[in-house]
């Protein structure tokens, strides 16, 4: 597994990707007071489940895959180049339903104590 990047660098995300078979891997590549920024890397038939945060907003922009953005009541389909807003207290999580690696980058500001 890769360290943390450090900053300011250009940085190719897939080389963090840590992917888990029991669980969906996270990686950390930026962490500050005012932002994370994070991988969320799914296997097939893994989730993230629903989930909200207080005080913080959430993006989730797709880099690679597809599957499907869960919402309170909704599911919604997703595919690379999409992202997904969560402002605080709406909950959210995302699922594999395609057959192949799911990576999402997470920024999440500011970032989690």
């Amino acid at each position: 597994m890769a360290q943390m990047p450090s900053h300011p660098n250009a940085v190719a995300p897939h080389a963090y990707a840590v992917y888990d078979g029991a669980k969906m891997g996270k990686a950390t590549l930026f962490v500050s007071p005012r932002m994370r920024v994070g991988l969320n890397c799914f296997l097939p038939g893994q989730e993230h489940p629903l989930h909200a945060h207080a005080g913080l907003d959430k993006l989730y922009l797709v880099l690679e895959g597809s599957g499907v953005f869960l919402l309170e009541g909704r599911e919604l389909p997703m595919r690379a180049g999409e992202l997904l807003v969560a402002p605080e207290g709406i909950p959210h999580g995302i699922r594999n339903t395609g057959q192949e690696k799911l990576l999402v980058l997470a920024v999440l500001a500011p970032g989690p104590s």
